[in-house]
């Protein structure tokens, strides 16, 4: 009797400490007719989604302090299961520095040396104190508090998608302290590991695999496709991040490892796992990493995909995603690529070097679907301002090599980023070779002709230039617009004549800076556009990649992204290039990264770049056809009326993976004057149309 009641007291004193210990789980938000299951039973919570033909995932996640949080990965057909891993921990390590706020543009900054500043890594902690399961759309999300890493703070949050055995995971992370910069190395590590072998495909795109020794110390891998796989007993599991979002911007496109496996990554993860990574030096010219103001949640996160099949499957399963990094075709339209300090010409042709018949950036560009390449030569290594003979044999040799190297698939264009006359950086392109020099003596007339290369222009000033850009149908426009040496255009100059010509298009987009907060990419010049609108212009924006090496080594695509021209045939390098300059000056073009796709899109029946008009109900009907691989996130219809900025969502999280949608809805246009239309996925990639005109 003595001896029960002491244990009677013993359960009365520890029992709210044992329960205090048992994280509770709030299921409030889930529905369970969205097509997933769950139960929190014995510290463990079990979630179960359907992956498609019949088949589940199952994930164990262990909720016990100091227990690995996923118990158990299993994929089950039926009443069969197969365990593809189990008792692995998510580990985070976040490298918090100092964003440079006061020098330029603030947060717009990418002329940034981050590691050259202090900075220092810290390991993310897991709490495991409360939980919750949410249900949003076909997605399942399971919320575990608390993460923290010095200053900042936060939730794992682990995303199922329906139709797919895919999931993220991701530490939400947000922190009080201004001016931070980031970056972040993530996987899955075990102390005990099960896994048999680790796989990888080299960049030589070559399927690589070695058996696992758990004593091995980490190694890092410049992998193809940004991934990594570990074989178990009945399946794999690979790790791979978002494909362009992870990558914060560099003007090179170097693999620089960004994967891991092994033991002990960093002498900071304790255990044998497989992840991702950045460099933290990247290409050790300008290195921005990742923007994180203020109460901002990063999203520190990589996907994760499980397979029964072998590894060459499992690969083939991932490229999926990215169409093999390539850009897919589409009736109707061509594709095309801009900026390429690539400097051929000055490198190779006249450096006296071996000339191959096919360089490496050709067949690179060729592999990945681009089918049109605008380059941006003679970046401060060649003679713009002559002497004239010099300058002359310096652009000849340009235009001979891009019609070399053109083919009835493939248009390579010469182009230059002059940045003489206008202010701040800017990109030309001319619908067939033009011979100029970037200087004009007192005296010397704007054109002549020349005995070798027929009509030359001397280009002296802005009026100068406006002129030879009106006289042979060429097209200009801010290159990294409002950062770089762009910093304050084209704000700068949005009243000048040149600006407010029909040869000046507008500017480029690329996806910088990188803040991973935000559910798409290139936030500077979106924004950009919708103020070149409202400012009354009608201007275009085309994607640039901006980079410098082209190597099949590299890890392109991550940097890459293209403009789907309208344009039903590609003109040879011997005809006239008018039709592309059309297609872009028009805005008869879509912009993506290459995941998400906007085959047709009209307004009232007309395209992008055109007017349309409305009825007296201000409503405007929208048909737009999407093709998607990554879940989608959401469609935004984005308008103005010259002041304000007008945005309205169509939540799209009901979609699955690899999936296409014909959208039929209606907008309120009334006193609006312009229009466009973005579309993005759960990884941030994304398409965005030119913007519509509405007529009074």
């Amino acid at each position: 009797m003595r001896n029960l009641l002491i244990t009677c007291l013993l359960f009365i004193f520890y029992s709210p400490l044992l329960l205090a210990q048992t994280p509770t789980v709030n299921s409030q938000k889930f529905d369970e007719k969205a097509g997933a299951s769950f139960s929190y039973r014995n510290h463990i919570l079990q979630i179960k989604w359907p992956t498609g033909n019949q088949h589940y995932g199952q994930i164990e996640l262990d909720m016990q302090k100091g227990k690995p949080l996923f118990r158990r990965m299993l994929l089950t057909e039926g009443k069969r299961s197969k365990l593809i891993s189990s008792n692995l921990d998510p580990s985070f390590l976040l490298t918090i520095g100092k964003r440079d706020l006061v020098s330029q543009n603030g947060w717009n900054i990418f002329f940034d040396k981050v590691p050259e500043k202090p900075y220092q890594t810290y390991d993310v902690k897991l709490e495991k104190s409360t939980a919750s399961v949410e249900t949003i759309g076909s997605r399942t999300l399971v919320k575990i508090s608390s993460l923290k890493a010095d200053h900042f703070k936060g939730d794992l949050e682990i995303t199922f998608y329906n139709g797919s055995p895919l999931f993220n995971v991701a530490a939400v992370m947000s922190t009080n302290v201004d001016s931070s910069a980031i970056v972040y190395d993530a996987g899955l590590v075990s102390k005990n590991p099960e896994w048999e072998a680790v796989s990888w495909i080299n960049t030589a795109d070559s399927l690589q695999s070695t058996d696992l020794i758990s004593s091995d110390t980490s190694k890092n891998m410049a992998v193809k496709y940004r991934s990594i796989a570990a074989k178990g007993k009945d399946g794999m599991l690979a790790l791979f991040p978002a494909p362009h979002q992870y990558f914060y911007p560099l003007d090179e496109a170097f693999n620089l490892k960004f994967a891991w496996y092994g033991n002990n990554y960093r002498k900071m993860v304790d255990g044998y796992g497989i992840g991702i990574r950045q460099d933290l030096q990247g290409d050790k010219r300008f290195v921005p990493w990742f923007n994180a103001p203020p109460k901002t949640k990063q999203r520190l996160n990589f996907f994760c995909l499980l397979s029964v099949e072998n590894e060459n499957s499992t690969f083939a399963a991932i490229k999926k995603f990215t169409h093999n990094d390539t850009y897919v075709k589409l009736p109707g339209y061509k594709t095309m690529s801009s900026h390429f300090h690539n400097e051929f010409i000055m490198n190779v042709v006249l450096a006296n070097k071996p000339i191959p018949e096919v360089p490496d950036f050709v067949t690179v560009f060729k592999r990945m679907g681009v089918d049109i390449v605008h380059l941006a030569e003679f970046h401060y290594t060649a003679h713009p301002k002559g002497p004239d003979p010099q300058r002359l044999k310096e652009l000849h040799a340009l235009f001979e090599q891009c019609k070399r190297l053109s083919d009835d698939r493939f248009l390579l264009l010469p182009g230059e980023e002059p940045n003489e006359f206008f202010g701040g950086h800017w990109l030309s392109l001319f619908p067939k070779p033009i011979y100029w020099v970037m200087s004009r003596e007192k005296g010397v007339s704007f054109s002549e002709n020349h005995p070798t290369y027929g009509k030359i222009y001397h280009v002296g000033d802005q009026e100068d230039m406006l002129k030879l850009l009106e006289e042979e149908q060429g097209l200009a426009w801010t290159a990294h617009a409002r950062t770089k040496g762009s910093v304050n255009t084209p704000d700068l100059y949005k009243n000048e004549n040149f600006f407010k010509s029909n040869r000046f298009m507008g500017a480029a987009w690329k996806p910088m800076p990188a803040d991973l907060s935000m559910p798409k990419l290139g936030k500077r010049v979106l924004d950009l556009m919708d103020d070149m609108n409202n400012w009354g212009l009608k201007k275009t924006v085309i994607a640039e990649a901006d980079l410098f090496t082209i190597t099949p080594e590299n890890e392109m695509y991550a940097h890459m992204n293209v403009n789907y021209l309208m344009l039903d045939s590609l003109p040879k390098f011997t005809d006239s290039w008018k039709p592309v300059l059309n297609s872009m000056q028009k805005g008869h073009f879509f912009t993506s990264t290459g995941e998400v796709l906007m085959p047709r899109l009209t307004i009232n029946g007309k395209h992008s770049g055109e007017s349309i008009s409305l009825d007296d109900s201000g409503y405007a009907t929208v048909e737009l056809a999407l093709n998607w691989t990554f879940p989608m996130n959401f469609v935004e219809i984005i308008s103005g009326d010259g002041q304000q900025i007008y945005r309205e969502k169509i939540d799209l999280t009901k979609t699955e993976a690899f999936g296409s949608k014909v959208m039929q809805f209606k907008t309120n246009l009334r006193k609006r004057t312009w229009v466009r239309i973005e579309a993005w996925d759960i990884a941030a990639n994304g398409a965005f149309s030119q913007s519509f005109y509405v007529a009074e």
